[in-house]
């Protein structure tokens, strides 16, 4: 009899202990059923892109490249980025190239044509750019014309198109296809600004100063082609892209080519002109095409100033009413060197001194050479529709006319590190056309240095 009970009362736990286990599994069932079925918002598997055809049409290659810098195979070029552009005839594509000149050969556009099961060539047409400065490597527009019946969406180069691999490709996106710029209506900015090149500095309160003085003279978008920088203007600059002020383009030119710290091959040496700063202008000209009434091209220690208006807006409104032909203005260089007197950010705002770079407020001391024996360089300011091609300070193709502000109406505000520190007195004049705007900027300035951790 004790046997029996004993068994039973086993058999009991047994049955408990499975009770419990099924228990706490209907529990882990109902919660899963709750969270996935009742609220499947809070879990949404992330769709594959092969799979999803919307992203990737069936003929489109998986190959894509996400870089700025893309090496062309078999060659030593290097592509950048590829437009759809039909103002000039026969011609439907122009990808923004980086060649090395003495090894240019024939080359064929391979297109990705929605829709299709093969993909078809046609011959490419390359146009070096004339400014060269006598590197070895040069700016080039490859000219591409879309094979009939093609829908397409990317476009990549080859040396070979007879033994073509498509899977072995890398392509490239076409970018501007949805107006090519033709409606200036649906442009999205005023003014953008266009920064060439970013290497090695960490010059933040320039940067913070020269930025918020953009945005005063009315800039609506400033495009960085960084290569590197210091910590704090790094920190700065990611400040003003989570803004959306500051969009900032990957140019690991280093990575690919020795470039040059100068603009004279015989003098600097390396492979290209200073960080590949044609390349860029060119680039952020197309880039800004459907989207920027105008582009201003100069570099950060630059502000090209308006001196009988307050703002851009107004200025070029009457410019273009005056010379509605002209696409492309041109405007006079004038530098402010440091202080005559020596003095790195004193006086009244003694808490900038902990922020890496210089106070451009201290530049008002205009340097006036004889203007029949000095050369004025000049920075530009385009309408991106009506220019092809761009070197530093002029404009090497265009739709149509040219016009020079006379520097009384506006020019640039230039404070370059590397001038002398003192000039002859008598060509030093007083310009304090900066200070305009400082009851403005300088709150401006602190709080996006304090927003970026670099003021407290």
């Amino acid at each position: 009899m004790q046997i029996e009970v004993s068994s039973i009362s086993g058999w009991m736990d047994k049955w408990k202990k499975l009770g419990r286990k099924f228990f706490f599994l209907s529990i882990g069932i109902f919660i899963f059923i709750v969270v996935v079925v009742r609220f499947p918002g809070m879990y949404r598997p992330v769709p594959s892109p092969i799979r999803n055809r919307r992203l990737v049409p069936k003929s489109c290659p998986l190959r894509i490249s996400g870089q700025t810098i893309t090496p062309l195979n078999n060659t030593k070029h290097l592509l950048v980025s590829a437009f759809m552009d039909q103002r000039v005839k026969d011609f439907d594509i122009r990808i923004i190239s980086i060649f090395r000149r003495d090894s240019i050969q024939p080359l064929h556009c391979l297109f990705c044509c929605v829709g299709r099961s093969s993909n078809t060539t046609t011959p490419a047409n390359i146009k070096e750019h004339s400014d060269n400065f006598g590197f070895p490597f040069v700016t080039t527009d490859v000219m591409c014309q879309i094979p009939q019946n093609c829908n397409a969406t990317h476009v990549t180069l080859l040396t070979q198109p007879e033994s073509v691999k498509v899977s072995e490709q890398t392509w490239l996106p076409i970018r501007n296809k949805k107006n090519n710029g033709k409606e200036e209506k649906r442009l999205q900015f005023d003014f953008t600004v266009c920064i060439s090149n970013l290497f090695e500095f960490n010059n933040a309160l320039q940067y913070a100063q020269t930025l918020e003085m953009y945005r005063l003279l009315g800039v609506d978008r400033v495009v960085i082609y960084n290569t590197s920088c210091g910590p704090e203007l790094d920190r700065l600059l990611h400040s003003y892209s989570q803004e959306g002020f500051v969009e900032m383009v990957p140019w690991p030119i280093n990575k690919h080519l020795n470039p040059s710290r100068g603009w004279l091959f015989s003098k600097y040496g390396g492979d290209m002109h200073y960080f590949g700063q044609l390349a860029t202008l060119n680039e952020c000209i197309y880039r800004s095409m459907d989207r920027s009434r105008y582009v201003l091209l100069h570099d950060i220690d630059e502000i090209i100033m308006p001196y009988q208006h307050d703002s851009l807006t107004p200025l070029m409104d009457m410019l273009q009413q005056q010379h509605p032909k002209a696409g492309v203005f041109l405007v006079e260089n004038h530098i402010y060197p440091k202080k005559p007197f020596e003095e790195s950010k004193r006086g009244p705002l003694p808490h900038w001194r902990g922020v890496p770079g210089f106070n451009i407020l201290e530049h008002i001391y205009k340097w006036e050479p004889d203007r029949a024996a000095e050369y004025h360089p000049y920075k530009l300011i385009i309408q991106p529709r009506m220019v092809e091609q761009t070197s530093v300070h002029l404009v090497l193709k265009m739709f149509g006319e040219q016009f020079k502000i006379p520097p009384e109406l506006c020019h640039i505000v230039h404070a370059p590190l590397s001038t002398p520190t003192v000039q002859p007195l008598e060509k030093i004049h007083v310009d304090t056309r900066l200070w305009d705007f400082k009851d403005e900027l300088i709150p401006n300035v602190n709080n996006v240095l304090r927003r970026a951790g670099l003021l407290y």
